[in-house]
């Protein structure tokens, strides 16, 4: 071909010069080759420790665990802040929200005491021990409260009943007597009536068909007790005036055996409420006591 401006036999010559200059370009820049070889395989040292594995792969490394002041055991996992609240102690606890009722109850009983078996959980009603805090919708700040005591309260309060009668007994022997009182001692001291029934020690009677008479009262005058079973009354009689009273009116029936004559009894029919309304009889035969106090508080239809 001929080439404008070009000597013939000169192309071949500019052909050869173009040639000669890019294969001094690229002499100059050896790295151009470096650059086409894959990552991980030598490039940037060729080294596997450049962050990538020698199958030409990227290593990667571990994620780390997030971190809970909750505990390793709550490790990563969604906690909620909660307030326990028993015997009058609060509690600020931060618990795992996907933990059930159950495993609650260990963490009251490692801050309280108070064993699992013992405790009444509460939140919106008794917590239950199968479900997780999530399912129940326990929110941040939550009260929990707790009921229960520890066995060593449970201990320290209920006393045997055995000691606790004994304790009452041994209170009852240290009062005084009632026959031995001022107030009853001035009419025992008259003496035992002259026309009082006679008296069957250990024996237990019905009532008599005959009202019982001879007896004494609180002001040292005679007295009867007529039992009006068809009229459910007491009449009790003195020389002035009989009182008919409603058996049912009667509150209570007390007795004790008089010292030194344990075949008589003193007796009080109580007619209000506290003791002061006391109607006191001396000298009752000890064989009627039990009748009389059927008969008077409901229980006469057995006898």
């Amino acid at each position: 071909a001929v080439f404008p401006g070009v000597p013939r036999g000169g192309l071949y010559t500019i052909i050869m010069a173009a040639a000669a200059a890019a294969a001094a370009d690229g002499a100059e820049e050896p790295g151009m080759e470096a650059e086409a070889l894959p990552l991980g395989c030598g490039g940037a040292g060729g080294s596997p420790a450049a962050g990538r594995s020698p199958e030409g792969e990227e290593r990667r490394e571990p994620p780390q665990a997030a971190v809970s002041n909750g505990g390793g055991e709550d490790s990563g996992r969604e906690l909620v802040e909660l307030k326990v609240i028993w015997n009058k102690n609060k509690y600020d606890v931060k618990f795992c929200l996907d933990s059930t009722g159950a495993e609650l109850k260990q963490k009251i009983h490692s801050l309280t005491g108070l064993p699992p078996a013992m405790q009444k959980v509460m939140f919106k009603g008794l917590l239950p021990e199968e479900k997780t805090l999530r399912e129940i919708k326990v929110t941040n700040g939550a009260k929990i409260m707790v009921v229960g005591s520890t066995i060593n309260d449970v201990l320290a309060v209920n006393t045997p009943k055995e000691a606790a009668q004994q304790e009452v007994k041994a209170e009852e022997n240290k009062k005084e007597p009632l026959c031995r009182q001022k107030q009853h001692r001035k009419v025992l001291d008259k003496g035992k009536p002259d026309d009082v029934m006679p008296s069957v020690k250990g024996v237990q009677e019905r009532l008599p068909t005959v009202p019982l008479s001879g007896m004494y009262n609180k002001s040292g005058g005679k007295v009867r007790l007529t039992f009006k079973l068809e009229q459910d009354q007491l009449w009790i009689g003195t020389k002035e005036r009989t009182e008919k009273l409603p058996m049912g009116s009667i509150k209570n029936v007390v007795s004790e055996p008089i010292e030194g004559h344990e075949d008589y009894h003193m007796m009080a029919f109580q007619l209000g409420p506290t003791e002061a309304s006391y109607y006191w009889v001396y000298w009752v035969p000890t064989q009627y006591v039990d009748a009389i106090k059927d008969t008077v508080l409901g229980k006469w239809q057995y006898f």
